[in-house]
């Protein structure tokens, strides 16, 4: 969430917590979600193709908070094949010749 390029598109109306990250106090849950986002790795190095992919797959849940009356995304772990991954400062893109994929699932809240 460091990278400017991220900040940038994502704006500040909806807050994402990684892993484990402590959050203000939840006042309402809305669920957990899950994405799957892809992104075209042709001629593209894996890390721009994974950055790409992250990008979108948080996009996805921005609009998904937004539609929700969410103002967060809280517990945000790696699901890519339903295989959970866990970090507060990691991702898991697999990127391939052709596609490069992120898959995350987060729980939509409304902070205090």
């Amino acid at each position: 969430m460091q990278d400017a390029e991220l900040k940038k598109n994502l704006g500040h109306d909806i807050a994402y917590y990684f892993g484990g990250q402590p959050t203000p106090p939840v006042v309402k849950s809305f669920g957990d979600f899950v994405t799957n986002k892809k992104s075209n790795s042709v001629g593209r190095p894996d890390i721009d193709a994974c950055r790409w992919a992250m990008l979108s797959a948080l996009l996805q849940l921005r609009e998904r908070a937004r539609q929700l009356g969410a103002d967060a995304v809280v517990d945000i772990v790696s699901y890519y094949k339903k295989n959970t991954k866990t970090s507060e400062t990691d991702y898991v893109c697999h990127a391939g010749a052709f596609v490069a994929g992120v898959a995350l699932k987060g729980t939509f809240v409304k902070l205090k």
